[in-house]
């Protein structure tokens, strides 16, 4: 069974950072592309960053462009998601996503919420 599950949200200052993990558990992680979306409150899902199974980041959210990072450590089956400069837009659910991108839906996990606020 594909588990995903999301950690590392919380409460953050606008301008500070937060780095998201996701433990990724019942299948082959190594071969699997991997990304991060996220659902902001009262609107609907976006994708954050994509990166392939061999590490290549493919995809940023324009907005997020210079500011997260994505990336993954195959040995211990961890996606990640390095945020900084973060802005009151960035408050939202996130979500790791097996085989997802966009106009690929994927296999969700568990999210974390990640708040932005003064």
């Amino acid at each position: 069974e594909v588990q995903l599950q999301a950690s590392g949200g919380g409460l953050a200052q606008p301008g500070g950072s937060l780095r998201l993990s996701c433990a990724a558990s019942g299948f082959n992680f190594r071969s699997s592309d991997m990304s991060w979306l996220r659902q902001p409150p009262g609107k609907g899902p976006e994708w954050v960053s994509v990166i392939d199974s061999d590490g290549t980041t493919t995809y940023y959210l324009d907005s997020v462009k210079g500011r997260f990072t994505i990336s993954r450590d195959d040995a211990k089956n961890t996606l990640y998601l390095q945020m900084n400069s973060l802005k009151p837009e960035d408050t939202a659910i996130y979500y790791c996503v097996k085989d997802g991108r966009p106009g690929r839906i994927g296999k969700r996990g568990q999210g974390t919420l990640v708040t932005v606020s003064s």
